[in-house]
């Protein structure tokens, strides 16, 4: 997978009446994020079914760019309180793209 289009998809299940803390806590992060080299984009969904679901999509360009992004101080500040809003670690997956249209 390297140096070829990464996507990530991250579950968030976020303790029960603190999905604005998660919403107040990603919208720099979201910002911040779109701006880095090598991010084509960065968008966090919330389930229609369960408003405590969230699912963060994410394509990088490369694994390698998607790996400095992971050492950026704000997704570092974000990991370390996450424990804060989130009854779970975040599920990741990381995929490839096999059909482009």
């Amino acid at each position: 997978m390297s140096g070829q289009q990464v996507t990530v998809t991250a579950r968030l299940k976020v303790k029960q009446g603190l999905e604005d803390r998660l919403r107040e806590e990603f919208a720099p992060v979201i910002a911040l994020t779109r701006a880095e080299d090598g991010c084509i984009n960065y968008d966090l969904h919330q389930s229609t079914e369960d408003p405590s679901v969230f699912l963060l999509h994410e394509n990088w360009a490369s694994q390698e760019i998607l790996y400095l992004h992971l050492q950026q101080p704000y997704i570092r500040a974000l990991g370390a309180k996450s424990e804060e809003f989130l009854v779970e670690p975040p599920e990741i997956k990381l995929w490839q793209q096999i059909v482009n249209h």
